[in-house]
């Protein structure tokens, strides 16, 4: 990645709303997005496909290096993850692909797969990225490092809505106790924990609108990058 690329790093735990925020931030600015998170998710995906036992770091990491995906726009211009040619737009954003995502996020030898990966997003004019490590290890030299999060309770019923929104069954009380567990899990984890850069801009959407801190994350753009209008 050349360092005369802007970035902008969005990190922060399941459920902040860091996704949609930073879609819209990159599509305002016309940057490029890179969701971290879906490529974790993909890894898992792939993994359980070939029968990968859940706590196999040397089979996920040959998996994550040799990972056939591809992020796509359909025609009414929502996105779509292709998976060694297959959609799997709706399993990767599914609570229990999420969750499987968390633990192979925690294996350094996964992670060390993905690395060159992630960093080879970066590209003119701009890249906003999105993730849990992505202001700490993948971009530590980015000049706007964002840290996104929100209540739990108010995380929960975020997710609780969506899948609502799409037909699916969910239980407000489960989707609690598992945001718990994987802000725990992703918190412990021994390579890249999830913690916010020392020079991240804290943001609680607890309670404040999407496009609110849309906004906020877009002044703080154009303070940091003079080249952006």
């Amino acid at each position: 990645m050349a360092e005369s690329v802007p970035v902008i790093t969005i990190d922060g735990p399941s459920g902040s709303g860091k996704g949609t925020v930073s879609r819209l931030v990159a599509e305002r600015l016309g940057w490029h997005l890179l969701d971290s998170g879906a490529l974790y998710r993909l890894v898992a995906l792939a993994g359980a496909e070939v029968g990968l036992d859940p706590g196999d770091e040397p089979g996920h990491a040959a998996v994550a290096a040799g990972l056939d995906a591809r992020f796509e726009v359909d025609a009414a211009g929502a996105e779509r993850v292709v998976l060694a040619g297959r959609d799997v737009t709706g399993e990767l954003r599914a609570e229990t692909t999420g969750n499987m995502a968390s633990l192979v996020a925690a294996m350094p030898a996964v992670r060390t797969a993905l690395f060159e990966r992630q960093r080879a997003f970066a590209g003119p004019p701009g890249l906003v990225a999105d993730g849990r490590d992505m202001g700490t290890v993948v971009f530590p030299s980015a000049r706007l490092k964002l840290f996104l999060t929100a209540s739990a309770e108010e995380r929960a019923l975020r997710r609780y809505k969506q899948l609502k929104e799409k037909g699916l069954a969910a239980s407000l009380a489960g989707l609690s106790q598992e945001i718990l567990e994987r802000d725990q899990r992703d918190a412990a984890r021994s390579t890249a924990p999830l913690k916010p850069a020392e020079d991240a801009v804290l943001i609680d959407s607890t309670g404040v609108p999407v496009e609110a801190v849309v906004q906020r994350i877009l002044d703080l753009a154009r303070a940091r990058f003079p080249a952006i209008r």
